[in-house]
């Protein structure tokens, strides 16, 4: 049996005083490079890199990165494709190690990432950036007084919390894939259901940080092992013994408490008070709500035109790396991601910070998947420019802009915890496979007796569906608790010349999962009554895609998403991380389509 062991090493470095260690020239284009550490208003230091051009010619502006993920070994400006073409036109880029993290001293505390109401001399990852700005204006010579904040991911929140009380030096700033809420839609939970496999790597990441630390899985197919684990009251007892506080905390709030609500940024995103590009991938596998409703929050509080927003068809991070012409068996015939730095991030910051070229930026600007376009709107998403159509489930597995005229009529299938439906195919390799898991071929689980589809004819025109997604079912199930995991999809022709190897292919082209406990609150989860019929309404998010002449829509539901969701027992237990064994039972689920209860999918067709 071969044996995968995953580890985390990182480095432990203190430093005690504040020193500024000898710049360091390498001879690469015309960068420099600098180690400070730079003091936050409660005396604690933060470990930052800068690299400056050797020759200046005129005062520059910074660019600052915040991050958890250690700018020790940052490259060279001119050697990163992120930033090349940032590099090329001079800044003095800005690297900065999070307080408790890696060679930064203090202490990480997610839950208090941003704090309402300040209590003197506190402080949080506003502050620091605040400080980190203050100090950077104050003590770096050559500069012109401006800086721009920027990053994706972890990296793009620290942006967006950088920008809610900004330093008036702040003049320009770029969220790119920033969670806002992790129990809505983010990376831990999605509507109250758990991600499990990346909540767990995720756990020992964080609390391992400044250590080493390893585990084995004794299977080469995660799914095997996750499956093997049993109950999530199994891993304390069989592996962590409570050692892992980031899985405590997952443990003793299973509910969207205080704990969770402190970490979300949604209720503290008011108006933008600096020019931000918001960034987003239609298949991020991560974090595409955060972005999506960042703007869309701070967009309705607009009143300057400062808020922007890029969606590409990237995975998490896609637009920072390549040339984004393909991903998967996807062909986007352009480089969209050499285009998004080149076209829109050079000159947004050159704009802002340097005073340079035109600001050609659309309020929104979404690359049209199917088409291979992209498109700019005045807003976004443009409800001006859509009608609503309702996307029926009908008999004999048939999808119908028709509503059903069947007075009694559903759809039901058996949902075994024991056996759940894998959320990729397998096997789910630990080191591959999960960047680009949302553009697998859902071939994979059609057919399965616990998966349901219901499909269009072949379309006899373009459908082009541009904006937010509902979906609205009408469901029961014999157990008092279920997961409801919901997919649209399009379905490529058997005959597809363009690529032989898309023929039949089924696309994900939006998904989400909701778990039942939480249908009245995120807050206060209730058991489902058996056999009651209850309307679930599942936000899809965000698509712009062409469903071409020729394809079919498609839409599936199934109840196990398997490891990446966390198996429910499908009996009500008030907290699944305490469950035991004997809580998972089989259950029969039910999808009415009837004239009473007509399950559907809410389009914006344009």
């Amino acid at each position: 049996m071969k044996k995968l062991v995953l580890t985390f090493t990182f480095l432990i470095v203190y430093v005690s005083i504040f020193h500024l260690y000898a710049q360091e020239e390498i001879d690469t284009l015309s960068y420099s490079k600098q180690e400070v550490m730079i003091p936050m208003r409660d005396g604690v230091k933060l470990f930052t890199v800068l690299f400056r051009p050797k020759d200046i010619k005129e005062p520059l502006p910074f660019l600052l990165l915040r991050t958890p993920y250690s700018v020790s070994r940052q490259s060279f400006p001119n050697k990163t494709e992120y930033i090349l073409d940032l590099a090329k036109d001079g800044y003095i880029f800005v690297y900065q190690d999070i307080r408790g993290c890696y060679k930064s001293e203090g202490i990480l505390k997610l839950q208090d990432l941003y704090l309402d109401n300040k209590k003197p001399n506190s402080t949080d990852e506003s502050t620091d950036a605040y400080d980190c700005i203050d100090w950077l204006i104050k003590n770096i010579p050559n500069n012109n007084g401006k800086v721009g904040m920027y990053g994706y991911s972890a990296s793009g929140l620290t942006t967006l919390i950088g920008t809610i009380e900004p330093h008036p030096a702040l003049k320009a700033a770029s969220e790119q894939a920033s969670p806002i809420d992790w129990f809505i839609g983010d990376d831990f939970y999605h509507n109250g259901a758990f991600r499990l496999s990346y909540s767990l790597d995720y756990a020992y990441f964080v609390d391992n940080m400044k250590g080493n630390y390893t585990y084995p899985v004794n299977r080469y197919d995660l799914f095997e092992w996750y499956l093997d684990l049993g109950a999530l009251s199994n891993i304390n007892s069989k592996y962590f013994q409570g050692k892992l506080p980031s899985w405590n905390n997952f443990i003793s709030h299973p509910n969207y408490d205080n704990f969770w609500q402190r970490q979300s940024m949604i209720s503290h995103l008011k108006a933008p008070l600096v020019p931000i590009l918001h960034v987003a991938g239609w298949w991020d596998q991560e974090d595409f709500y955060g972005p999506l409703n960042a703007f869309e929050i701070l967009e309705k509080n607009d009143t300057h035109n400062q808020n922007f927003i890029v969606i590409g068809p990237w995975n998490h991070g896609g637009w920072t790396r390549g040339k984004g012409d393909k991903l998967s068996n996807l062909s986007f015939v352009q480089p969209t991601s050499e285009r998004f730095r080149k076209e829109i991030q050079e000159p947004f910051f050159a704009y802002f910070l340097k005073g340079e070229g035109n600001l050609n930026l659309s309020n929104a600007l979404a690359f049209q998947t199917g088409s291979n376009i992209w498109v700019k709107y005045d807003k976004w998403p443009p409800i001006d420019k859509t009608t609503l159509k309702e996307l029926y489930m009908s008999s004999n597995g048939k999808l119908s802009f028709a509503p059903s005229q069947e007075r009694i009529a559903f759809d039901e299938y058996i949902s075994d915890p024991s056996h759940p439906v894998p959320y990729r195919t397998r096997p789910i390799e630990s080191d591959y496979g999960w960047s680009t898991w949302l553009l697998e071929d859902q071939r994979f689980v059609h057919n399965r007796l616990d998966v349901l589809s219901w499909e269009t004819d072949l379309l006899t025109e373009d459908i082009t569906i541009t904006g937010n997604i509902l979906a609205d079912i009408f469901a029961s199930t014999t157990g008092t608790d279920a997961d409801w995991v919901i997919k649209l999809i399009d379905v490529y022709p058997e005959d597809y010349p363009e690529n032989n190897r898309m023929g039949g292919y089924q696309l994900m082209i939006a998904n989400d999962v909701f778990r039942g406990r939480f249908r009245n609150s995120y807050s206060n989860p209730e058991p489902v009554k058996p056999n009651e019929i209850t309307e679930y309404k599942i936000d899809l998010h965000s698509i712009n895609h062409v469903f071409k002449k020729g394809h079919k829509i498609m839409v599936q539901v199934q109840s196990t998403w398997f490891p990446l969701i966390d198996r429910n027992p499908q009996k009500y237990v008030p907290n699944i991380f305490e469950a035991k064994e004997s809580d998972f039972i089989t259950a029969k689920h039910r999808i009415y389509r009837s004239t009473k209860y007509p399950s559907h999918i809410r389009l914006p067709v344009i």
